[in-house]
């Protein structure tokens, strides 16, 4: 009962009364520092009452618990030494991570608290320590994968082709080679060597990302922009357009071209997924994919229903014409095609000036020129506009929370020897085998001699009050215009007094 209590505590809009009813609630528990603490117990979303503070951004709570939890190591003048407890902070030996909770919800509040002590000092330490260099190397050995990847696309097996044209519109001379003639000179060897370097990178990608789908979920993990939700759709489709391709080339399948472009333009696409770890990039990848995921798929509907209809009208208005002289509609794929170059303003009209041309064209082309270019291409600006202005509010918070994301993310695929946890261990201070991080403050005295400043106007402006308030309350009705004139000036000289101290604080600061 005492760990719900807890926990709907986090939940309250009165922060003050929260804590004082948090800390009641604890003075009567008897396991304050065992295992079976009120604190630690989880609710049925295995989350502690420290971490629910975090997920719903309670940032009053969570500062308070955090307080609780510190230890005064020494104090010098303005310099002291504070241990913090990051036993639930730190993702080193956590099933359920906090940073990974704060990163993947939905509230804005919750990612504030990244930008608090001691969060903000350990997400650095770690980042500067180990999440960057480590970045930075894996983002250059996947460009040099890639590299390799797309060499072995541009020298792949290809023979003259023997047998004759099927029409005058067919424009092939080369055509893929079987299995058995793929691999005899030696630079068919060096070639399967960047082969089989690319297969192996794809069943990696595989067995990294799918225990992750797995823990987190694939709703949550291909959801969250933060977590690099659409870049895991490419990665992973991009590793099983490499294993069709190798199985259609060990079947000697014609039409490898097909999953094998695609592998080319989804896998140099992921290479905007190591932006991230760039200040100057980071935020512009969170606007793509905002654009992409949000506006274009959107505006996509409208844009096929017009390009539909539209296709539709120039292939019945070409249908009876010889396609010799106006081919970019003598077939209904091509027609749609044709018609989304001319909705993104690619081409101009296609129309053979040379010969006549129906009268319908002219109107419907009218039309969609109008719809298309005019209404419907402004819309989309207008929509990425605005995403663009909400989105560059928030980018350097998103973009904190996408190192969080990418540190918490590598702290769970390397090994530990290559990752040591952070930290100190509460042993050598006499604190238990609780971690803690130790950072150093220093408190400015002017500013705690402007506060005292403030709390002793404020407290003038308060008294006087009070007793103009008695006053007025003591005396009669006869004397009521009296008192109320002496009243109003000891409360205007009063207010002097407090405007003249209000300047003095003014400058002084």
């Amino acid at each position: 009962i005492g760990n719900t209590v807890l926990h709907i505590l986090v939940l309250q809009p009165n922060k003050t009364f929260a804590c004082h009813m948090y800390s009641l609630i604890l003075s009567y528990d008897r396991n304050k520092e065992g295992p079976g603490s009120l604190e630690l117990i989880p609710n049925n979303e295995g989350l502690s009452p420290f971490k629910l503070a975090g997920v719903e951004g309670n940032t009053v709570m969570f500062q308070y618990l955090m307080q609780k939890r510190k230890q005064n190591l020494w104090s010098f003048g303005p310099l002291s030494t504070v241990l913090y407890d990051i036993t639930e902070i730190d993702s080193w030996a956590e099933d359920q991570s906090f940073l990974e909770l704060i990163v993947s919800t939905k509230k804005r509040e919750a990612r504030q608290i990244l930008d608090l002590t001691p969060v903000k000092e350990l997400v650095s330490l770690k980042w500067n320590m180990y999440g960057r260099p480590y970045f930075c190397f894996l983002a250059m050995f996947y460009i040099l994968y890639m590299v390799c990847f797309t060499m072995c696309c541009v020298y792949r097996p290809l023979k003259p082709r023997t047998g004759n044209r099927t029409s005058s519109r067919d424009n092939t001379i080369y055509v893929q080679k079987m299995l058995q003639e793929s691999y005899v000179t030696y630079e068919d060897e060096l070639r399967l060597v960047g082969e089989l370097i690319t297969v192996i990178g794809a069943v990696v990608i595989l067995v990294l990302e799918i225990p992750d789908i797995l823990r987190v979920g694939a709703a949550k993990y291909f959801g969250q922009t933060i977590l690099g939700g659409p870049f895991h759709i490419i990665v992973i489709t991009y590793a099983c357009m490499i294993l069709v391709t190798m199985v259609m080339r060990l079947t000697s399948t014609t039409g490898e071209v097909v999953p094998m472009s695609f592998a080319l333009v989804l896998g140099w696409c992921n290479v905007m997924y190591f932006a991230r770890g760039f200040q100057m990039l980071g935020p512009f990848t969170i606007m793509i994919q905002k654009m992409i995921f949000g506006d274009l798929m959107r505006f996509c509907w409208l844009m096929a229903v017009v390009i539909l209809g539209f296709a539709s009208a120039f292939y019945i208005i070409f249908q009876t014409e010889n396609p010799e002289n106006l081919g970019q509609f003598y077939n209904y794929p091509m027609s749609l095609f044709t018609t989304f170059e001319l909705f993104l303003t690619i081409i101009d009209g296609p129309a053979n000036y040379d010969v006549d041309l129906p009268f319908m064209y002219s109107v419907v082309y009218f039309a969609f020129a109008i719809i298309a270019a005019l209404l419907m291409l402004n819309l989309l600006i207008a929509m990425m506009g605005d995403t663009h202005w909400r989105v560059a509010h928030e980018q350097d918070e998103l973009w904190r929370a996408q190192v969080v994301a990418t540190t918490v993310m590598l702290e769970r695929k390397l090994p530990r020897c290559l990752w040591p946890r952070s930290g100190i261990c509460g042993r050598e201070f006499g604190l238990g085998e609780r971690w803690y991080l130790r950072i150093e403050d220093r408190v400015d005295p002017n500013k705690h001699k402007m506060m005292r400043y403030t709390e002793a106007f404020k407290a003038q402006d308060r008294d006087n009050y009070d007793k103009g308030s008695e006053k007025l309350e003591s005396s009669g009705d006869t004397l009521f215009k009296k008192e109320l004139s002496a009243l109003s000036l000891s409360r205007n000289t009063s207010r002097t007094s407090s405007h003249r101290g209000w300047e003095i604080l003014r400058r002084n600061t």
